[in-house]
């Protein structure tokens, strides 16, 4: 039986380019009006019992290909449990991995996939429960709408968004859990964030790119976090109309929500070269990352990106541009595609799962420091 490759689904994303009989080549295909590719989402079928090798041959030139180094793909028979391929290794530009499945099809992704579809379940269940609301804040260029959802009666205003990049899926994993956490009437921490903040969550920034199987670009190749000081309505509405809600309830603490392709280990990247930076941000952000420490094991502090001089920010950054246009705490946080390398899992390497329970512990930190924002 020929195998067939396809990915002609939400966030598919591959192009084969030769099959003879279990050698598969493969490349991935670019966002859309954009030089960024690197996510991967497919499709093999007729591969029963069969130990088929995979190599995709423009790895190399790849948006960041030192996130091949060490990284395993991940795969599932079902679509519900992703497991990561145990032979799989990366040379000359090229990432070649070998699977031998026990069904008929298998799929393969860079990280576990969490579909559109998956997306609007989520966001339907959590506006069912109470004191949950449900708003647009506007539209994508595809015509796909801004899901925001409000919760929480406190003066303190949170602002959690994610998947800028859509290719970085474990963001809204996160999401998933964050809400969950967020929306149990038996957690107490939960009980009492709501009591003293009120939560504008963005799950999805990128739904168009998402959709469309994009590494890091929306529907026009606009790569949404470096639009955040001048967001226009034909190549960010994404960003403009978050941007525009963020103007209208003011931000005390936001949590932009990613992740990194290449360090493996969950971390925090901040606003330290903002011009206006103050000694109280700077504390606050200090004592975040100190109580996020202290929550999970799965975060630290040792290794992430450098820190950038006073003045020098990037303020079409969205970080750089709330703590800057807000004088709030805000930070990017970065789980890895690959695996968390101080607490690894052979298995699953990093996970749907364990992107969902940092959800909760980044809200038990947030909890930590609500009364001093």
């Amino acid at each position: 039986m020929t195998i067939l490759i396809s990915a002609a689904f939400d966030s598919g994303n591959i192009r084969p380019t030769a099959i003879a009989d279990t050698q598969v080549t493969l490349e991935i295909v670019r966002d859309r009006e954009s030089d960024f590719y690197q996510w991967f989402h497919f499709r093999a079928l007729g591969v029963r019992g069969r130990a088929v090798s995979y190599a995709i041959a423009n790895a190399g030139g790849s948006a960041f290909p030192g996130g091949w180094e060490n990284y395993r793909p991940c795969w599932s028979e079902d679509r519900v449990t992703w497991r990561r391929v145990a032979d799989s290794h990366y040379a000359d530009g090229v990432l070649r991995f070998t699977h031998e499945a026990k069904g008929d099809a298998v799929w393969f992704a860079y990280f576990a996939p969490y579909s559109m579809e998956r997306h609007d379940d989520c966001v339907a269940r959590i506006a069912a429960r109470p004191g949950v609301g449900l708003a647009s804040l506007g539209q994508t260029l595809d015509g796909r709408e801004m899901d925001c959802l409000t919760l929480g009666d406190g003066p303190k205003q949170v602002w959690l968004y994610a998947r800028q990049h859509p290719g970085e899926s474990m963001a809204e994993w996160w999401m998933e859990g964050a809400l969950e956490a967020l929306t149990d009437a038996a957690d107490p921490i939960a009980r009492s964030l709501r009591h003293k903040a009120t939560f504008h969550i963005v799950p999805n920034m990128n739904p168009d790119g998402s959709f469309r199987g994009h590494l890091r670009t929306n529907a026009v190749g606009v790569n949404l976090n470096r639009e955040w000081h001048q967001p226009t309505a034909d190549r960010s509405p994404e960003v403009l109309c978050v941007r525009n809600a963020m103007d209208a309830s003011g931000v005390d603490f936001a949590m932009d929500v990613h992740g990194d392709e290449a360090i493996a280990a969950v971390f925090l990247a901040g606003f330290e070269g903002i011009p206006s930076l103050s000694e109280r941000q700077s504390a606050l952000y200090a004592r975040y990352q100190d109580a996020l420490v202290a929550r999970t094991p799965d975060f630290q502090k040792a290794k992430g990106y450098g820190t950038t001089p006073k003045g020098r920010a990037n303020l079409a950054m969205s970080t750089n541009q709330l703590a800057e246009r807000f004088g709030c705490v805000a930070m990017t946080l970065e789980m890895p595609f690959k695996d968390n390398d101080d607490l690894p899992d052979a298995e699953f390497g990093w996970s749907p799962e364990r992107s969902m329970r940092l959800g909760r512990d980044c809200l038990g930190a947030l909890h930590d420091i609500i009364e001093e924002l």
